[in-house]
């Protein structure tokens, strides 16, 4: 195989926005840098949130203002709302990553707005960005396979969000995984009832590994054609609104499967490991989550 995936790196936003532990923003800089000199090209550096709700992600301005621009990397703001798309244009992000709750209980705790709400902000933003400029916009679909509140969720749920992202002209969309309670089967269903809701939209997977299908789920979306996967290094992660919430699949082991099998990702695996386990002590955590952070590489 020479299939090339990409992964997205989400560790600076996703990976530590629900730890314990609020790093100080040269240390965020420094993973961020790290993360880039080991491969990755599209990363999620910063969360254009309400600090005091999520003070792990203070700081966003002055991490984008430090990192200098280039071709080879895009840095992605997460936003959700007009207010931080406003601060995402001012940060001079490359991609704005815009959130939609597929449930009114999930979006009303994490984002104070039903779902139905969320899909009219990301069209206000859409057309904003027509008129006036701004970096790419990108859609995430979250808690697509089970909310914590609202419980399961349906594929018509996830597929009517899709279509209207889709005919604003969003030109890829994550499916998200927020609470880590997909299957691969499920997972091939929903690939399969957003494609024909959103035909012309690229997708992207966000899986986390609460309850450890996490890199089934990865393999079973490469399996339906998913060419673009989100990870997190030290398999960091986990949603402050979200209860029991825990970490996205491991970058590293993510690598490891892919290339293993003969995938391209363009990412150095040792330097990964390397990554992930260093973050990891530096958070004050036992053991990496990661199995590779933990195990290494083989051969070794």
């Amino acid at each position: 195989m020479s299939r090339f995936i990409q992964i997205v790196e989400v560790g600076p936003r996703d990976g530590l926005q629900n730890e314990k532990l609020s790093l100080p923003v040269g240390e965020k800089l420094e993973l961020i840098r790290r993360l880039e000199a080991a491969g990755a090209k599209r990363i999620e550096t910063v969360s254009f949130v309400n600090p005091n709700r999520v003070p792990q992600m203070a700081g966003a301005e002055e991490i984008q203002a430090a990192l200098t621009p280039d071709l080879e990397h895009s840095r992605i703001g997460l936003v959700l709302n007009m207010r931080g798309w406003e601060r995402c244009v001012a940060a001079q992000c490359d991609e704005a990553n815009v959130v939609v709750c597929a449930t009114d209980g999930f979006g009303l705790a994490n984002q104070g707005a039903t779902a139905a709400q969320q899909v009219d902000a990301l069209a206000a933003i859409v057309e904003r960005q027509a008129v006036e400029g701004g970096p790419p916009i990108t859609a995430t679909i979250s808690v697509a396979f089970g909310c914590p509140f609202d419980g399961e969720v349906s594929e018509d749920q996830v597929a009517a969000i899709a279509r209207d992202a889709a005919s604003m002209g969003v030109t890829e969309l994550a499916i998200a995984d927020t609470i880590g309670v997909a299957d691969p089967w499920t997972v091939r269903r929903r690939i399969e009832a957003v494609r024909v809701a959103a035909p012309d939209v690229r997708l992207r997977m966000h899986f986390h590994d609460t309850r450890n299908t996490g890199l089934a789920n990865a393999y079973a979306s490469v399996e339906a054609g998913i060419d673009v996967l989100d990870a997190s290094v030290g398999g960091l992660g986990g949603c402050p609104f979200a209860p029991n919430a825990t970490g996205n699949i491991g970058t590293e082991d993510l690598v490891y499967m892919l290339e293993r099998a003969g995938f391209e990702t363009g990412y150095d695996l040792g330097a990964l490991i390397e990554i992930g386990r260093d973050i990891s002590e530096r958070l004050g955590k036992a053991s990496p989550a990661s199995s590779l952070a933990r195990a290494g590489t083989f051969p070794a």
